[in-house]
């Protein structure tokens, strides 16, 4: 193995790590921040596939270490939307042609941005409303690997705070990126080694949402929050440059 195969390991563990240190304070970001690193490094049907089993491990820590704030019957009423939407957008993506998938990824980055400064705050919504956004929740991520940023504001409007908020939103996400894992491997979006790079970066996940959770209380979520949006875009300019 080279410097530079190594390096880029490097990079993709600490991008991993930080990304879901930043979703454990925030609530949101992770996703779509690591996305960018996933499409540079492994192109882009296999970097959503890849960041649906990292996401799968970074919600999963989230949903442990908050488990006892986690509000059961909201993550049911987003998952009625959000299982079947999830599954029609991860057969849709098995299909997509790669660089309008790109282009895609980048204007959303961009939106996600738009939506922050646009909506910080949603309505409380109903139940039906509120499954409504699951489904658009479940369509979105199987497209584009994650959108945390879009439906934060739904949860935060239900009065969920802190440890229940994080775990809450980690939860339904949880259900939506094993819904797309079925259906990518079905699909065979999901090969045997991307499952097994996504696996690797488990553990980065994992530390990095333990590691947030230590953090939450004590650091500026604002400061984090402007971070993530400049990430975000720079990202999707990068990704409608360079979309091919």
């Amino acid at each position: 193995m080279g410097l530079s195969e190594i390096a880029t390991i490097a990079v993709v563990i600490v991008a991993a790590y930080g990304t879901a240190a930043l979703s454990a304070v925030a609530g949101f970001g992770g996703g779509v921040l690591l996305l960018p690193v996933f499409v540079a490094v492994f192109g882009t049907r296999d970097a959503v596939a890849i960041l649906t089993v990292a996401q799968l491990a970074s919600n999963g820590s989230r949903v442990w270490f908050n488990r006892a704030d986690v509000d059961r019957r909201l993550v049911g009423i987003f998952a009625l939307g959000a299982v079947p939407a999830a599954a029609a957008g991860a057969l849709l993506f098995s299909t997509a042609p790669l660089p309008a998938l790109t282009r895609l990824v980048g204007v959303f980055l961009l939106v996600m941005v738009v939506w922050r400064r646009w909506r910080p705050h949603a309505a409380r919504l109903d139940d039906t409303a509120f499954a409504a956004v699951g489904a658009v929740s479940g369509f979105g991520s199987a497209l584009v690997g994650s959108v945390g940023p879009m439906v934060a504001p739904f949860f935060l409007a239900r009065g969920l705070v802190r440890g229940a908020y994080i775990g809450t939103e980690a939860a339904a996400a949880v259900v939506m990126h094993a819904v797309k894992l079925i259906v990518f491997g079905a699909a065979a979006v999901l090969t045997a080694s991307s499952a097994a790079i996504g696996l690797a970066l488990a553990p980065a996940s994992a530390a990095g949402a333990w590691t947030g959770k230590k953090i939450v209380d004590r650091l500026p979520v604002p400061v984090f929050v402007a971070l993530v949006e400049a990430g975000l875009v720079t990202s999707g300019i990068l990704l409608l440059v360079t979309g091919g």
